[in-house]
């Protein structure tokens, strides 16, 4: 296989209902959509879902359409390749830049399985047919917006919701302890995790906070602490029940092997856009359940293309967790996919056409496209 163009999107698109977590709020997203060309004309498309501002990563959109533009693209043009595990190495010489990685990896195993008529979950491996599915649910201005958000998608049949979670800070109170007791007063037998994205420091006044959180049943505690800091994630694991979910502190694979060592967490919450990909994902998901650690999938509320990418993954036999893999009405009023992703009961089906398993919306990718680029060999 040879890749002879690659065209690169800038999309935003607007969201059904703004989103809040520990850094800011958001009422549309705007990533970045590649898709690949090769000498046959055949097309796979990938999804770059790096935020607008360096909240959950160092990465934005902006230094994502330099990487890819300036260094990703040129190294993956008219090189040959029989199967999408090469591909990371066309540009295995530059350092991070993961979210830009993971939408050139995924259009390649997207091109992959259209080229060999293959469902892309079937590509990877999966042995699911359909995949439960959890809604993430951001910060409320009241308690009582939590809750009727909580019970929207409860009534949608979503068996699991996770909670975002915040610090007090100068800007605002605390949001943690006390709207988790409200959910979890009010929906006893719900399957409910919390997401803090790193935003506790590792001090005695935080480990108070999830020593009371800890009471409530969770499922998980996500990523209480900063990325790098797996000594004070491996110290709260020992203190609780609950388990602790790794997410930001996981970029690599080495990384995964060194929060395996110290006891840093118990699940692990795989990203594609966080790994660089679908490659590194899936070798993610193997050193994790080899290590007994629960995984499941986790979303930066990817548009059509990269929710699709999630649902393939989380076919996957490891991924015994509720994934992030909501329908697209969760989020968009028109999805660049057709047909758009939908939940019956909180399951997805994972598509068994060849390829992504839809068609791409032209027309709605032109109505909300900032800029395009093409690139050839």
């Amino acid at each position: 296989m040879r890749i002879t163009d690659v065209i690169l999107h800038d999309v935003e698109l607007p969201l059904v209902h703004s989103f809040e977590t520990s850094s800011h709020r958001k009422s549309s997203l705007r990533h970045l959509l590649v898709e690949m060309i090769d000498a046959d004309g055949a097309r796979g498309w990938g999804e770059i879902a790096s935020p607008a501002g360096p909240y959950y990563a160092p990465e934005t959109t902006t230094t994502a359409w330099y990487v890819a533009s300036e260094y990703l693209i040129p190294a993956v043009l008219g090189k040959e390749w029989e199967h999408p595990t090469e591909v990371a190495g066309f540009f295995s010489k530059i350092r991070g830049h993961f979210f830009a990685k993971a939408g050139l990896d995924m259009a390649a195993w997207t091109l992959f399985a259209q080229k060999t008529s293959t469902p892309l979950g079937k590509a990877l491996g999966g042995t699911r047919d359909s995949v439960v599915a959890g809604v993430s649910l951001g910060i409320e201005p009241s308690i009582d917006e939590l809750l009727s958000q909580v019970q929207k998608h409860v009534a949608a049949g979503y068996p699991r919701v996770k909670l975002k979670i915040a610090p007090s800070s100068s800007t605002g109170a605390a949001w943690d302890v006390e709207p988790v007791r409200a959910v979890r007063q009010a929906f006893p037998d719900l399957d409910v995790h919390v997401d803090a994205n790193g935003a506790y420091l590792g001090d005695t006044a935080s480990f108070e906070v999830f020593r009371a959180l800890d009471e409530f049943e969770l499922t998980m505690i996500e990523q209480p602490f900063a990325p790098r800091n797996l000594l004070d994630h491996a110290r709260l694991q020992k203190e609780l029940n609950t388990p602790v979910c790794l997410d930001e502190s996981v970029e690599t694979l080495d990384d995964l092997r060194t929060a395996v060592a110290l006891k840093a967490g118990g699940v692990l919450n795989i990203k594609v856009s966080r790994m660089g990909g679908l490659s590194p994902a899936r070798e993610a998901h193997k050193i994790a359940t080899e290590a007994g650690w629960p995984v499941w999938c986790g979303g930066m509320h990817e548009f059509g293309v990269g929710r699709l990418a999630n649902v393939a993954l989380s076919s996957l036999p490891g991924f015994s967790l509720p994934s992030d893999v909501s329908a697209s009405e969760k989020y968009y009023a028109r999805d660049i996919i057709d047909p758009a992703v939908t939940a019956e009961q909180g399951v997805v089906q994972v598509p068994t056409a060849p390829g992504l398993g839809a068609e791409i919306r032209t027309e709605v990718i032109d109505e909300h496209e900032t800029r395009l680029q093409r690139f050839n060999a």
